[in-house]
């Protein structure tokens, strides 16, 4: 006995060919180019105490750079440890996690830029023109000429009139105030 097909009928038949034949190309296009790679997590943050950070998967915790690829669990789930990510410092690490120094040879992890140490060892981390650091704040003194040793354009106060010359100048010996 054949049923005649109404108009109705013959648009559920369409629609539902229709999906078929897209399920079907997806599946085929799935399985000749392979599942897309989902999109990358961006995991840049400031920490609470305004340092570039790195997000963990939680969406809560921002640790600082530095602490990512330690060979120390940080983040609750050790994503900052995997291997993609430390593989091949600093070549395997996002952009935002690192300062190349003066000598491009050197880097550093970004939130010891701007740390007033010469982690660089010639303080293009701190006075040179891709750091961008601020002016020195009021706990700190800014020496007339260069700085010797661990510090590069200013001092703690508390070393002001010490004894020992910090500044080029020893303005941190005859001007500086504490």
């Amino acid at each position: 006995m054949c049923i005649p097909c109404t108009r109705r009928c013959i648009c559920i038949s369409a629609v539902a060919l229709l999906i078929v034949g897209i399920i079907t190309v997806i599946i085929v296009l799935i399985a000749t180019i392979g599942i897309p790679p989902s999109t990358p997590v961006n995991r840049l943050c400031v920490t609470t105490i305004n340092q570039t950070g790195f997000l963990c998967d939680d969406r809560e915790a921002c640790i600082p750079a530095s602490q990512v690829c330690d060979h120390r669990r940080n983040c609750a789930n050790g994503e900052d440890e995997q291997e993609s990510l430390c593989s091949d410092l600093p070549n395997s690490l996002p952009g935002h996690l690192i300062f190349y120094c003066g000598n491009p040879r050197f880097w550093i992890y970004a939130d010891k830029r701007c740390d007033r140490m010469n982690d660089c060892g010639d303080c293009s981390d701190e006075t040179g023109t891709w750091a961008s650091c601020p002016p020195c704040g009021p706990q700190w003194w800014r020496c007339t000429m260069a700085v010797f040793h661990e510090y590069c354009a200013c001092i703690p106060r508390s070393l002001c009139r010490d004894g020992v010359q910090h500044c080029l100048d020893w303005s941190d010996e005859y001007v500086c105030l504490r």
